[in-house]
Order: structure tokens, then C-alpha cells, then sequence
């Protein structure tokens, strides 16, 4: 096993860090985030259910710090140096009375960092409340800023290697996708259903192995199909239901989004005028998503679309992607939504997911969308229709 991408990749993502460190006039930065430790440094492991962070400095870090059984996983997966490297004993996992990270200040006060100014994810799921506590406690000399997103907004803009990477990850999400449409059948339980679906994310292609998706494979039937993010159950799919998937696919931890949906038996005609109404979106949306592109104006494209057609959809309709551990792919950076004001760079990667829930049924189409030169392009080729299965 070995890095995701050339150390040269990675140099150049810490040196943009480091840039906007300078500019915020930190010292040090700290990473709970497993999805930007992932892409500072290609560090992959099921490790942040434990105190993880990493550690960026001006000059001779990153510095993984995390849990000493995790350690091996920084020497294969990462171009990182054995100094740079910082595990904690095993004995300080998960204990009432001590916490990681009072050890992590400790090495930290002791290589340097004892009266520095540090920037901290403060948002992130995996950076506690207590880790911070910790960190500020054994380290009451320095001062501690709030840095959120600071990383999260350098990834915005996809190199050539990451567009490959989600190529690579668009190509499992077609046949992810394809499984679904396989396998939707009255009388087949979603549990079922949804098994083929995960190994078949998991499997790839012939070409590329598959990771999990950072958002597990969702099934929207029958009574959840009014709403956006249920879980399957073991209820048999059924004649008339509209069903629709929202799946991806995933590859060295870079996701590709792709939602479609299905309907057993004859579709009515509300199901075709929204179906309609929704790609129609999808064509005005592409048609004004390019470099340069204000986000709010792009959503304002769907929704001349919708008002048009007399329907409605109060959730944003996109946002950033790339690399991502559960539980989410999105990068919390850019969104389409109305009034924002973010411009849409070149070279960015977003899902575009319009969701349309009813009364009692709902349809999904989305798009994992590069925009790059004039334009954008689709990453994933899938058919965007309704697909029917004559019952």
C-alpha cells in the first residue's frame, strides 16, 4: 500500500496551507478533520473513532498524532518522516480520568509550540469539546483561534490528479447505480437490495477497487420516500412504488455522488411532469454552471424551472465534493442556495442533487459535475430519465 498521489501532490497542498497560515498570522494549525489529514497527507485508516489530529507548522511538520496501534498506518499510506510521526500510548484510550491530547500538549509544549498561535477546526466531528480542553489546559501559554474550513476551502479547487482520482470513483458509481436499477423489483426487500449495492461499491471495476462511499447508499421507497435521508429496512419493494437511490462511488476516499430513480409499474402523470420539471432543471442548471459562475445564480437557474412548473424545493440543490470519511462527502465549502454570493471556481467539483419529496413519494437526480474551462461536464454517464420496470 502507498500513498494515494506523488509527494510532489501532497507538497503542494501544504504549501497553500501554509500560505493562508501566514496570511491568518498562525503559528500552528490543528486538523481533527480525518477528511483533510486524508488530503494533506494521504493518511487513510479507520482510526478517528479515537483522539486523532494533525499537527501543521510553518517549517517541519505535518505531524500525525494519533493513537500508537494506528501509527503503522501513517508509515504506508503517508510520506511521512518517523520524527513526524507522534503516537500516544495505548493505555491513554478512552480513560475517564486522562485524555490523549493532555499528552499531545505535553510534546507540543516541549517541541516549540508553548506560547504559539494555533488555529483550530472547531467545527469538526472528530475534534472534540474535551480534546480542545485538553489541548488549551496543557498548553496555557499559547493562544488558540478558531481556523474552521481553513483547509476545507483549499480543496475546493481540484488538481489534475484528484479530477483523475473522481473519474476513477464516477466509473464505480455507474455501476453502483446499475446494480440498483438490476435488482428493483416488487417483492425484493430493500436489505436485500442494498447488500448488492454496497458490494458493488466495494468490488469497483475491473480497473479500480472501491472504498465505501462517505455517505452510505440511501433507498427512498414507499412511505420514506417523503423524505431525504432514510435508511433501508427489510419491507419488500412494491408494485407502484417510485423508489429512488442516492449511491456513489468511492475510490482512495474520493467520492463521485449519483442519485437516479425508479419506478415499478406505470408511472403517473405527476410523477412524469415532475421527472420532467427536474431534468429540464438539471439542463438549466449545467448551462450556467462555469468558472466564475455566482453559486446563487445558478440556483436561480433551477428555480425560474420550478416556477415555471408550479413546484418547490426549500433544501439547497449542491455543493462541493472530493475526498470524505463518513459521514459526509460534502466539503462544507461551497453551496448553491438562493443569495449566495461565493463564485464558482475553475477546476471545482460539485454534486448537484435536486431532490423532489411529496406527500407520499419522492425522485432524486444529481450529478457529480467538473467545472473547468467555459463550461462543465458530467463525471458520471447514466442515463438521467425515470427508469420504468414493467410490472
Amino acid at each position: 500500500m502507498a500513498p494515494a498521489f506523488l509527494k510532489s501532490e501532497y507538497d503542494d497542498r501544504l504549501a497553500r496551507v501554509r500560505t493562508e497560515m501566514a496570511v491568518r498570522g498562525l503559528d500552528a494549525l490543528v486538523i481533527g478533520d480525518p477528511d483533510n489529514i486524508n488530503w494533506l497527507t494521504g493518511y487513510d485508516a479507520w482510526s478517528f473513532y479515537t483522539p486523532q489530529m494533525m499537527l501543521v507548522d510553518l517549517h517541519d511538520g505535518p505531524f500525525w498524532m494519533g493513537r500508537l496501534m494506528d501509527a503503522g498506518a501513517a508509515n504506508f499510506t503517508t510520506y511521512l518522516t518517523a520524527s513526524q510521526i507522534v503516537p500516544y500510548p495505548e493505555e491513554l484510550v478512552q480513560r475517564p480520568d486522562t485524555h490523549p491530547m493532555s499528552h499531545l500538549a505535553g510534546w507540543m509544549a516541549d517541541h516549540g509550540f508553548a506560547s504559539a498561535r494555533i488555529g483550530y477546526e472547531s467545527d469538526s466531528y472528530y475534534f472534540s469539546p474535551r480534546a480542545l480542553d485538553c489541548l488549551r489546559s496543557g498548553l496555557p501559554g499559547a493562544e488558540f483561534v478558531d481556523a474552521d474550513l481553513l483547509v476545507n476551502w483549499q480543496r475546493l479547487v481540484k488538481s489534475e490528479a484528484e479530477i483523475e482520482m473522481m473519474r476513477g470513483a464516477a466509473r464505480i458509481a455507474e455501476a453502483t447505480m446499475q446494480c440498483a436499477f438490476d435488482g428493483a423489483r416488487p417483492g425484493v426487500r430493500q436489505c436485500d437490495l442494498m447488500a448488492e449495492v454496497v458490494a458493488t461499491q466495494v468490488r469497483g471495476t475491473p480497473q479500480h477497487g472501491g472504498d465505501m462511499a462517505a455517505i452510505h447508499p440511501l433507498i427512498l421507497a414507499g412511505e420514506a420516500a417523503t423524505t431525504a435521508h432514510p435508511m433501508w429496512t427489510d419491507a419488500p419493494l412494491a408494485d407502484g412504488q417510485t423508489i429512488a437511490f442516492e449511491l456513489g462511488g468511492c475510490m482512495k476516499r474520493y467520492n463521485a455522488g449519483l442519485a437516479r430513480t425508479v419506478h415499478l409499474g406505470t408511472p403517473s402523470d405527476e410523477l412524469r411532469r415532475t421527472a420532467a420539471a427536474v431534468e429540464e432543471g438539471m439542463a438549466a442548471v449545467m448551462d450556467s454552471l462555469k468558472p466564475g459562475a455566482v453559486a446563487g445564480d445558478v440556483h436561480a437557474a433551477w428555480q425560474r424551472v420550478l416556477d415555471r412548473y408550479g413546484l418547490e424545493k426549500l433544501s439547497r440543490i449542491g455543493y462541493s465534493i472530493g475526498v470524505g470519511y463518513a459521514p459526509d462527502w460534502g466539503e462544507r465549502t461551497l453551496s448553491f442556495r438562493p443569495r449566495e454570493a461565493t463564485l464558482v471556481p475553475d477546476s471545482a467539483v460539485v454534486h448537484i442533487i435536486l431532490g423532489m419529496w411529496m406527500d407520499d413519494w419522492g425522485m432524486e437526480l444529481s450529478e457529480t459535475i467538473h467545472v473547468r474551462g467555459d463550461g462543465c461536464e458530467r463525471m458520471c454517464d447514466f442515463p438521467q430519465h425515470v427508469h420504468v420496470v414493467e410490472t
